[in-house]
Parts: C-alpha cells; structure tokens; sequence
C-alpha cells in the first residue's frame, strides 16, 4: 500500500482504505473476541469491592485493552502480526523517515456497557509536563518528519473519531481555545468527523486535535496503538515501545514474527546503551563526548533542543523511579506512582545502570533548562489528558537558549556537581 508523505504532512492524518484484508477479517474479528474475553476475566478478578461483577468492563467509558500482547497465544497470533504487515508497519516506514521502527502500544478499543456521550472531549495526545512545548514539537515534524505515528482501525464500522486538519502544525486558535473553555465535547472549528468502515484505518499524529466523540453501547472493537523511530536520525518524542522488556509472549508467535519483534527489542537495548553513554559524558562533564553522543542520537541540527528536552523528561522519570523508597515497593504499587505506568520497565532499566546519586547529578545538568521550560505559576491546560495543571510552558521553547547554552549551563549553575 503506497501514501503521500506530503499529504499526511499536510492535514495530519491519512484515512486508508482495506487496510486488514477483506479476506483477514473475520480471522482477526475472531482472535480480538477471544482476547476480550481473557481481558474481561482479568478485569472481573481485579475489580473492587464496589465495582460491579465485571470491573472495568462494566464502568470503564471506553473499555480498553491496554496489553495485547500479554494476552495473545499461538491462536491468536494475528492479532499481533497485522502490526508488522505492509499496510501497517509498512505504511509507518513510508511515512516516518527513519530507518528502524518499533511498534509501540498494541491496543483495542471497545464499547461501553452504557452510553457515555461526549467521549473524551477535544485533545491533543501531548502533555505540557511530559514533553516539548507545542511549537518545539511542531517544528520539528516540519523539518525532520513525525517520529511517531498512531492508528486507529476498526474492525467494524466506526465513526467515533474526529480530527481539525491542519492543528498538528501550529499552536491552538483563540476560536479552539474559546471553544474548550465553554464546552470541550463540542465540534470545534474546522473539525470534521474520520467515518471509518470495517478494516479501514487512519494514521495520524498525536499533535494533531482529535475527539473520540460518542462512547455508545453499539458494537465497537477499534485496534489501536502505533509505530515509532527507534534509530537515528529521528529520537521520537512519544513512548518507547512498552513492551519490549516482556518479550515471553513472543514465544508463541510465528518465528519471522518473533524474529522483527526480537530485532525490534535489540534496537531499544541499544537506544537505552546511547542514553546510558550520553547521561554518563553528563556525569563527567564531558561536553565534547556530550556532543558527540548527542548527535549519535539526533544527527541533524534542527530538532537537538526538543531532543534534549525529552531527554530531560526521561531523566525526570528515572529520578522517580530510582528512589530507594520507590524501588522497595511491589512492582504493582511502583506503576501506580510513577508518570507513565507503562514506561515502567524502560524507565527502570535506566535508572539501573545508575546510582540514585549519579541519578540526581544527572539531574542537576538538566536544571537549568527545566527551570527555563516552567512558568512563574500554574496553568491549567483544558485539553490536556491529565487534567492537572502544571507550571510547564504550552507553546513556547526557551528562548536564546541552545544546545551550546545547555552544556555551559552544567558549570555555570551554582553549587553543581
């Protein structure tokens, strides 16, 4: 399957057509029944003592299966596998100019038990707290390209989603801005609904606005998840892939199937070895090893600054997760507290190869431009995700400050060691 790079770039989303094969279907409608029902008795057996009988299944606005990977066997191998096929990954490779991908979550939306309309109301997938401010982010997809791409495909008809075409490359409008302060579950200017029949697909950017707009009770079982860079030149400002530390499921996967996951993992082993070795010429105060292992990762110019902001975010995660009174806890209890629960075992990987001190030097390089991302009080973003305010700068990347600025800031910061 062949796509426009330049129309995706344009309007932020493709809508793709067949992308399961009409003769794949049913197969695949088949194997995720079977998935949801696993899922569902692990949401009965989690439930609490005031949930319904089905837990999550029954009072969850849109049910989701967060972990397919942790629930497929031999049998339902496909539902893993049309992650790698040419119309998904292959489609990712076209469209995200990098020479190695992964794939990321591998999910499934499903419909409620009772009518929720609205949705989530309007949202970019982008948190001020845990990523770049909007125009860092924005003009990096301009020079270089997405590092990420996400999906969504239905495995019968579906019309939940709506997108603005075109917002995945600027800040909000003061009409969008308006509009989400007076109703964030209503159409926004220049929104337009994504009708998606059975097996199509559309691609799209997490920048870009987007609504799932009527969580009803009708037959709903939309794959989601998405591919992302895992090698230069295009450090991807979304999550590594989650499940790359829990490789058993594949064991059960055709071997060309095992093999491109196994292959996959091998890359983020060797991603979390370059931020091992640029976090450490950090410990060091080695600029010129810094710069060296900087551009190893990010080789073009442009886009090194929202590289290096991401990077202060991942040391901000393991900072957390290096805690001693963090590492005591059952694993469980540690994913309930930490920023993102399935970064978990990426994040404590990393933080593993460093004491909890080195871990807060490490830190303390990036202070400066942390105190550079904030603003002097907190704001509440009314479409960010989290729904919690944060002194975390929206739009604007610090100014007057580069790459060059960053690693003079290491010695110039008072009391650094």
């Amino acid at each position: 399957m062949r796509v426009d790079q330049a129309q995706f770039m344009e309007q932020g989303y493709l809508i793709l057509r067949n992308v399961i094969p009409a003769e794949q279907l049913d197969a695949i409608r088949q194997s995720y029944e079977v998935l949801v029902e696993r899922q569902k008795a692990v949401w009965a057996r989690e439930r609490q003592p005031d949930d319904p009988p089905g837990g999550v299944w029954e009072t969850h606005q849109q049910p989701r299966l967060s972990h397919v990977e942790e629930l497929v066997d031999r049998s339902t191998a496909n539902a893993v596998e049309l992650w790698l096929h040419e119309n998904t990954l292959g489609v990712a490779q076209q469209l995200i100019r990098a020479p190695e991908l992964a794939v990321t979550e591998m999910m499934l939306m499903c419909n409620p038990v009772h009518d929720h309309p609205g949705g989530t109301g309007w949202h970019r997938d982008f948190q001020p707290a845990t990523q770049a401010p909007v125009v860092g982010l924005t003009e990096d997809l301009r020079a270089n390209g997405p590092g990420y791409v996400q999906w969504n495909i239905p495995l019968y008809d579906d019309n939940v989603l709506w997108v603005v075409p075109g917002s995945h490359l600027r800040v909000n409008t003061e009409a969008e801005e308006r509009q989400m302060a007076e109703d964030p579950q209503a159409p926004l200017p220049g929104g337009i609904p994504v009708p998606l029949n059975a097996g199509d697909g559309v691609v799209y950017t997490n920048l870009i606005w987007h609504w799932g707009s009527n969580y009803s009770t009708r037959l709903r079982r939309t794959i989601h998840g998405g591919h992302a860079s895992i090698a230069p030149p295009l450090y991807a400002h979304i999550f590594s892939p989650v499940w790359d530390q829990q490789l058993r499921f594949v064991e059960c996967l055709p071997a060309a199937t095992r093999q491109t996951l196994e292959r996959m993992a091998q890359l983020l082993s060797d991603q979390r070895d370059l931020l091992e070795s640029l976090f450490r010429a950090m410990l060091d105060k080695d600029g010129d090893r810094f710069l060296r292992e900087l551009a190893a990762l990010r080789p073009g110019e442009e886009g090194r600054m929202v590289c290096l902001v991401m990077l202060s975010k991942v040391v901000k995660r393991m900072r957390l997760v290096s805690q001693p009174e963090v590492r005591r806890l059952p694993r469980a209890e540690r994913a309930k507290i930490v920023v993102h629960r399935d970064m978990l075992d990426f994040d404590e990987n990393l933080a593993g190869r460093f004491s909890h001190e080195e871990v807060e030097r490490i830190w303390q390089r990036f202070a400066v431009l942390d105190a550079k991302l904030q603003a002097d009080s907190e704001q509440h973003v009314s479409w960010s995700r989290s729904g919690k305010p944060s002194r975390y700068i929206v739009n604007e990347m610090p100014a007057n400050f580069g790459v060059a600025e960053f690693v003079a800031s290491w010695n110039d910061r008072q009391g650094a060691s």
